[in-house]
């Protein structure tokens, strides 16, 4: 998995951010039901994800981490003046503080944790070719289990930059 594939959530969340701090001369759209359903859906996909994560189902979990986000994403498009125009409570700026440190944090862990993968990954073919197949087979075994951390924390860090994305669009719930 591609780093930039791995940050999607951080990058949503900062274009989320920066599309919340800036102006738009664009007229604002009244909620539509259509849109509301939309919100309701995307954070029960982003429930049905947290769940999935603790459950340790990681592609499950990233499934419906990935379709949030395209509602998300849909109505971002949908109501960029109106998130521009949208003032949070000092509550909101700050669990939105909360979450994009939580979010960068996890990040930063699942990329030491691949880098330590890869690097385990590759001395297992060191011992491989060296023709030690038990410290091999140990090697590849911390290897799978580095990955599997790290997408866990991916994952991770992504719903928390939804999250944020629940917290904007808050306006469209009934």
């Amino acid at each position: 998995m591609s780093l930039s594939r791995c940050a999607f959530g951080i990058c949503l969340l900062l274009s989320a951010l920066t599309l919340a701090g800036a102006t738009s001369a664009q007229t604002t759209k009244p909620a539509t039901p259509g849109h509301a359903i939309l919100y309701s859906r995307a954070v029960s996909l982003l429930d049905q994800a947290q769940q999935q994560l603790n459950a340790g189902n990681i592609s499950g979990a990233k499934a419906q981490a990935k379709e949030a986000n395209s509602l998300f994403t849909l109505l971002k498009n949908e109501y960029a003046s109106k998130l521009a125009e949208h003032e949070l409570s000092p509550q909101e700026e700050q669990q939105l503080a909360v979450n994009q440190k939580l979010a960068a944090d996890a990040q930063t862990q699942a990329d030491r944790l691949m880098e330590t993968a890869t690097a385990q990954e590759k001395k297992g073919q060191e011992l491989e070719t060296q023709g030690r197949e038990e410290a091999s087979k140990t090697s590849y075994r911390q290897s799978k289990d580095g990955y599997n951390r790290a997408q866990n924390l991916y994952v991770r860090s992504a719903i928390y930059a939804l999250r944020n994305q629940q917290m904007l669009f808050r306006f469209l719930t009934p």
